[in-house]
């Protein structure tokens, strides 16, 4: 069963800069990307002024209430291995806007690299990808801090990147160029793709948690759909009044959000292209005057990863949790400057990024999902939209299986 009212999320802790800003300390000092690792031991952060911060997780007990210790893979051997789990400070001499951790391969393909690629850095580790203000990528060890890999190909701002869930280390780059880039890390960080399409900045890129789709949001009111396989465009989702600056895909591929300066998320069927809802950001005081219709911007939007839950950050100074069946959202906490937000992997935090290059951890709903959620995601992780309409089951079920009964 799902939660029937989350409690108001509550400031678990809050990370600042450690090191005092030199001469104009308020310029590049914003926390443009926040990252969990996906088996969830490390946290990043890009503080500003060309600083990324990686911090094991969970964060020290002093930081974090009691009963807050989020679950990781490495929580077994916590007490061993947490001494090995260092805090490193990355320079990566630009201003960093883009962050991505890739998944943890599997040790066959550490071995299969180790035999084929004796004299090349080992990427079969688990590495954080940086997106630089030149438009340079690094590639960068997270256990060591080393600097593997750089990748040269954008001509603007990397300002955001995503790793293909599925351990391939085939990483997606977007850019204020305009383009998307594809990158092979098993072949040395080659290029093996450039998307082109897009008239504006693109501001961010999703690929789908079964590998088959690429999401991309530019500086305009329509969303570009990719294929990962082909590289092609399958089509461009249109319906935002405004600017398009974040996506998401839920965690089982069968819906993708999008969050617009239009004040609006919508929610989408990625498979057919069409609009299922609409979830809009009012203010909680009515404005003075029409000066004040930009203050609900959103700026980022997330899917929880049990896929019940959105999390969006807007800038009228609130984070909002919303319930998938729900029009309004279930939860506020407020937030100054925020920029950037994303789910811990395993539930009950949500991270936060500001402009004054702050990371704030916030309580989330923890779910029990229902048993009938379970089979949906379960089906829908490896069954489209038209598979499933070509079933021979109940209309009814049709419906709740590909999410037509909000």
């Amino acid at each position: 069963m799902t939660s029937p009212s989350p409690e108001e999320p509550l400031l678990l802790a809050e990370l600042k800069p450690g090191r005092p800003h030199q001469f104009d300390w308020k310029s590049s000092c914003e926390t443009w990307s926040v990252a969990f690792s996906p088996d969830g031991s490390w946290f990043a952060w890009s503080q500003g002024h060309c600083v990324v911060k990686l911090v094991p997780w969970p964060l020290e007990e002093q930081l974090i209430p009691k009963g807050f210790e989020a679950k990781s893979r490495s929580s077994k051997n916590d007490s061993k291995g947490r001494g090995s789990l260092k805090e490193k400070t990355l320079d990566c001499g630009q201003i960093v806007w883009g962050l991505a951790f890739s998944p943890w391969p599997s040790p066959p393909s550490r071995k299969l690299w180790a035999r084929h690629h004796p004299q090349v850095p080992d990427v079969s580790c688990l590495i954080l990808a940086t997106g630089l203000n030149d438009g340079q990528i690094k590639i960068w060890e997270v256990q060591t801090g080393l600097l593997l890999l750089n990748l040269s190909g954008h001509q603007d701002v990397v300002r955001d990147l995503s790793f293909t869930p599925s351990g391939s280390l085939i990483l997606v780059s977007a850019s204020r160029d305009k383009t998307l880039r594809i990158w092979d890390l098993n072949k040395h960080g080659k290029q093996i793709q450039v998307l082109s399409g897009h008239l504006q900045w693109v501001y961010c890129c999703s690929i789908s948690p079964d590998c088959s789709m690429l999401c991309s949001a530019a500086g305009e009111k329509s969303v570009f759909l990719w294929s990962m396989r082909s590289y092609t465009l399958i089509r461009k989702l249109e319906g935002h009044q405004s600017s398009v600056v974040s996506c998401d895909f839920s965690p089982d591929s069968a819906l993708l959000v999008t969050a617009s300066y239009d004040t609006s998320v919508i929610m989408w069927d990625p498979y057919t292209g069409e609009r299922l809802r609409s979830l809009h950001h009012t203010q909680l005081e009515p404005a003075m005057d029409d000066s004040d219709v930009h203050m609900s911007s959103l700026r980022s939007v997330c899917f929880s990863p049990e896929g019940l839950y959105l999390a969006t950050v807007a800038d009228d100074r609130l984070l909002r949790i919303w319930a998938l069946e729900l029009k309004a959202p279930v939860a506020f906490a407020p937030m100054t400057n925020g920029l950037c937000c994303t789910f811990f992997p395993h539930g009950g935090v949500i991270a936060t990024g500001t402009r004054d290059g702050h990371v704030q951890f916030w309580t989330a709903p923890r779910v029990l999902s229902s048993l009938k959620h379970l089979c949906r995601k379960a089906l829908r992780s490896f069954l489209t939209t038209y598979q499933v309409l070509a079933l021979p089951i109940p209309k009814k079920m049709k419906e709740f299986l590909t999410y037509r009964t909000f």
